[in-house]
């Protein structure tokens, strides 16, 4: 028998990068999973078609689409084990000076109020023994110019994770942060130049940029029964960007 037989995950942002592996490692591992997605409509039905997922587009910006997403998910899972919020922007990247009110918005409303209440609403729902694994960034422990919007977005999700790690722990649910060191997607790409990717896997230990199937190796070790003793933890998944 699979690992996760008969349990029920979520994932935001699951068509692409890690998202997407992790969709495809928690199938594997015999979840039956519900994974949300905004523009990519094709690449979603790509990985809804191989993996048996069931894909939902949802604009997380959007407290109406959320909750419809969370819907969705009860309708579809044989209850809810497994919520992995990996979706995020990185848009509006701009000195402080120049963000606007509407660029905090539309980061803070994905980054970080998708977050708590994915997180509030499986705190409702999901049944004793789940896991809550939220994606976070290596940019919270080095902040670099222009990032202010994402990295404090991403720095409120991990203390999110801390205070529902301890508020959940009496019912056997875990709540962890897996942070991602430089992860070869395309937001990646999207963000860098490209003599600054030759240039980053030279600073790993490991020498290479992370794939996102070693994201999702250690998402799937915490949703498992092996990850059981693990909670209100950031583990700092880089490759060895960061010691």
């Amino acid at each position: 028998m699979s690992v996760l037989s008969g349990k029920g995950a979520l994932v935001t942002g699951g068509s692409r990068g890690i998202g997407k592996a992790v969709v495809e490692r928690l199938s594997s591992d015999g979840a039956e999973v519900v994974f949300c997605y905004e523009r990519s409509a094709e690449a979603a039905e790509q990985v809804a078609k191989e993996t048996g997922a069931h894909a939902v587009r949802a604009d997380l910006s959007s407290k109406e689409d959320l909750e419809r997403l969370f819907a969705e998910a009860q309708a579809r899972l044989p209850g809810i084990d497994i919520v992995v919020n990996n979706a995020a922007t990185a848009e509006a990247q701009k000195p402080i000076a120049d963000i606007t009110d509407e660029d905090y918005e539309r980061v803070f409303a994905v980054n970080t109020r998708a977050v708590f209440l994915a997180t509030q609403w499986a705190a409702r729902v999901m049944r004793d023994d789940g896991r809550v694994i939220t994606i976070s960034t290596l940019n919270t422990k080095v902040p670099a110019p222009t990032l202010a919007l994402y990295c404090g977005s991403k720095g409120a999700v991990e203390q999110f994770a801390k205070v529902a790690a301890r508020e959940l722990g009496g019912r056997g649910i875990t709540v962890n942060v897996v942070t991602s060191g430089a992860t070869d997607t395309d937001m990646l790409r999207g963000a860098n130049p490209p003599e600054a990717l030759e240039q980053t896997p030279m600073m790993t230990a490991l020498g290479r940029l992370g794939r996102p199937d070693d994201l999702a190796s250690v998402v799937a070790f915490l949703a498992g029964p092996d990850g059981r003793w693990v909670t209100g933890q950031n583990i700092l998944a880089t490759g060895g960007l960061l010691v």
